[in-house]
């Protein structure tokens, strides 16, 4: 079995031939989609690729929530589909209610595009399962809405259930990527849903799967073949 994950792309979206790029490094066929169709081409799971989409300067993310292709994606997330939300993409999931919380402009109200250092806090779901927990990997980040913010009770929930998957690592320096970039409650990159199929994170792992380019490493790639292993064999 080859896995076939769909990449959508939406009007603005800069990242989708990356994504797509990535899902052929990890060994799955890449398919795109494009935001006004719901027909989801029979894939096993899709990212939502980074960069931006139409009706962001209303607020990221709330417009391209009602492409008529999340109709689909929202169902199917529901009903199991793995869903990964990059950078836009992870507006759009919290957009969509697929993950809880906002995402607001940066505490420092400048765009901000580093390296940057991630601590693995949930290798339990269908796109961490490659990773080892507390691991530190790093991968690009290139934001100006990447501030992820909830009330209290959402993030006690997150907290207790595990649903932190990812934190900015803060124990180095910052000029090696470390700390929290963008003033992130709890220092959260990335959260997932209860089930463990849909992820959510600000930084770009796309980047990150060849070492002669980005970061010069490749720690991003394992998103992409963890999915494809639960796929394999769910």
């Amino acid at each position: 079995m080859t896995a076939r994950i769909g990449v959508v792309t939406f009007p603005g979206t800069l990242d989708d031939q990356d994504s797509l790029r990535a899902v052929r490094l990890a060994g799955a066929e890449p398919v795109s989609l494009w935001h006004r169709d719901k027909d989801l081409k029979q894939v096993d799971a899709v990212v939502l690729a980074g960069g931006f989409s139409y009706g962001d300067y209303l607020r990221a993310g709330a417009i391209s929530r009602f492409s008529p292709v999340m109709e689909t994606i929202i169902d199917q997330a529901r009903a199991g589909l793995p869903v990964l939300g990059i950078c836009n993409g992870f507006q759009i999931l919290t957009e969509s209610h697929l993950l809880p919380g906002a995402m607001l402009r940066n505490n420092h109200l400048h765009f901000i595009c580093r390296d940057q250092r991630l601590r693995v806090e949930n290798a339990d779901t269908a796109w961490t399962g490659d990773y080892e927990q507390g691991q530190e990997i790093s991968v690009p980040l290139k934001n100006i809405d990447g501030r992820y913010v909830a009330d209290a009770r959402v993030l006690d929930e997150l907290e207790a259930e595990g649903r932190v998957a990812f934190r900015y690592a803060t124990s180095g320096a910052a000029a090696d990527g470390y700390g929290n970039p963008n003033g992130s409650l709890r220092d959260i990159a990335g959260i997932t849903n209860a089930e463990g199929n849909v992820v959510g994170l600000m930084p770009h792992p796309e980047h990150a799967v060849e070492p002669l380019i980005g970061t010069g490493r490749t720690d991003g790639l394992a998103f992409f073949t963890s999915v494809i292993k639960r796929l394999v064999t769910a």
